[in-house]
């Protein structure tokens, strides 16, 4: 009888473990084989993803993107090319701008798959190794940004501000349309609103101008210039 009583009394312990493990094992049971079936969705391929052969810097690359991919984000997320920056995400203050084909172009309004057989550089594809571009070294003589995060955007805008003058492409303030701009005699109105589509935040603008102005051969104005108040005659057109 003592010996029922013991038995009865050790297997009631071992009796509800096995309910509990057994409860337990159909509850977690769904959410282990759902935690399988994602992780085997995500080892394949996703079907929306397109095959990209982008061309960044002077090098190929293949990616898997979604059409609807950015530029900027695929530099960023999938190229690991951060330079250039996530601003605004609307096109309106440049710090994603990049240069494609020798234009420059809003990252965060491109699409990736539009980009294929052009030439995208990038603020790290400027430099040649250790040797800065003139613009880059530029801003650094001219103190052209404070905390740096418009300051990829504003080095391509001002690369590709110096092709177009060379080119011959006038702005909405040249004041003579049957004559060619020239780098050495462009004014810093002209600067400026070729520039105007990069913003900064912390107002590093004369610091930028006197860069550009170095570049194109120009003398920059002194650190210690009196601050014009009065716009040019040629932004008040």
């Amino acid at each position: 009888m003592e010996h029922e009583k013991t038995a009865q009394q050790t297997s009631q312990p071992g009796f509800l473990g096995q309910i509990l493990t057994a409860a337990g094992t159909t509850i977690a049971a769904p959410s282990l084989l759902s935690q399988a079936t994602i992780a085997k969705e995500a080892s394949q391929s996703n079907p929306d993803e397109i095959n990209v052969k982008l061309t960044v810097n002077g090098e190929q690359q293949t990616l898997d993107l979604e059409p609807r991919v950015t530029l900027l984000d695929a530099l960023r997320d999938r190229l690991g090319l951060v330079g250039s920056k996530k601003g605004c995400d609307h096109g309106q203050c440049g710090a994603c701008t990049v240069l494609i084909d020798g234009e420059r172009v809003y990252s965060c309004l491109s699409l990736a798959v539009m980009q294929e057989d052009k030439a995208i550089v990038t603020i790290e594809g400027l430099a040649m190794g250790d040797t800065l571009h003139p613009v880059q070294a530029a801003f650094i003589d001219n103190d052209g940004f404070q905390c740096g995060y418009c300051t990829p955007g504003q080095i391509c805008a001002s690369v590709a501000l110096l092709d177009e003058v060379k080119r011959g492409c006038a702005s909405v303030v040249t004041p003579d349309l049957t004559l060619l701009p020239q780098l050495t005699e462009l004014s810093e109105a002209e600067i400026k609103e070729r520039l105007s589509g990069n913003l900064c935040r912390c107002s590093a603008y004369n610091g930028i101008v006197a860069a550009v102005q170095q570049v194109m051969g120009q003398k920059p104005p002194s650190p210690a210039a009196t601050v014009m108040v009065n716009e040019p005659q040629e932004m008040l057109r």
